[in-house]
């Protein structure tokens, strides 16, 4: 599930059908509008070209275009990094608000790390263990989990089972009993982590038919939606998401980032 970085990561996601943030209207106008100034650099102030003079300049930025094609892409990545930080930051209390105890690593975090995964996709297991090596060594981290299964029945089953962990305070335990076991997922499997985990067998049961729990895991599907993640792991770090198994310094980077970005606006 491809969600944009700096440039599109495609390494290891698990895919599901949805839009894409960035089909937006206007998109093309503003699109020529960078390409057309800002990759033409500095202009001089000037009064307002005659009306027959529209031409003289189309043809300018055309033949601008096709002598540095390389601008094309460039200007596109700078849209697409405007467009995810309005995204971004008009969701971000949904984002980085954890669920019950759906999170770790420092209470007050100065960076939030947020990772949508499924419990049955292969590359969240990959990322579980960047995550975990990351609440290791940065003691101002905090990651917040958000269960979003969309890899089939099991993965809802062991999402629904893993927020009532969260209601818990068992969530950490659960989620890495999960992602260090072995095997597929199955009922089993699941009675077996909810030990392992040391929760409440009857309240498990009871939450696993919750409706206030399937509610918070449709909030985490619409959520991704309207991000435009179509995937598993995605990441949401400072004013990036980042999709797929990235690796550990593709994260410890985007916080390293997240980080400056908020030292340099105090």
């Amino acid at each position: 599930m491809d969600a944009p970085e700096d440039k599109p990561v495609r390494r290891g996601t698990a895919r599901f059908a949805g839009p894409g943030w960035w089909v937006a209207g206007g998109a093309a106008g503003a699109l020529a509008a960078m390409i057309g100034w800002q990759q033409l650099g500095p202009q001089p102030v000037a009064a307002p070209l005659p009306t027959g003079d529209r031409a003289a300049m189309e043809k300018l930025v055309k033949e601008t275009i096709l002598a540095n094609p390389e601008i094309i892409p460039e200007a596109i990545n700078r849209l697409q990094e405007k467009e995810v930080a309005k995204l971004l930051a008009s969701n971000r209390e949904a984002i980085q608000k954890p669920f019950a105890g759906a999170w770790a690593g420092a209470a007050d975090g100065d960076v939030v790390l947020v990772e949508f995964f499924d419990f049955n996709c292969p590359f969240c297991r990959q990322g579980a263990a960047d995550v975990d090596r990351l609440l290791a060594e940065d003691a101002k981290l905090k990651v917040v989990f958000r269960d979003m299964p969309v890899l089939g029945p099991e993965s809802e089953r062991f999402a629904q089972a893993s927020l009532s962990a969260a209601n818990q305070n068992r969530y950490r335990k659960f989620y890495m009993s999960v992602f260090q076991g072995q095997g597929v997922l199955s009922q089993e499997r699941l009675i077996r982590t909810v030990r392992q985990a040391g929760m409440n067998e009857a309240q498990v049961a009871r939450d696993l038919n919750s409706k206030a729990l399937k509610g918070e895991i449709e909030m985490n599907l619409s959520l991704g939606r309207a991000l435009g993640i179509t995937g598993t792991p995605s990441y949401v770090v400072g004013d990036r998401i980042l999709s797929g198994a990235v690796g550990y310094d593709a994260l410890k980077e985007a916080i390293a980032a997240a980080r400056k970005g908020q030292t340099t606006n105090a």
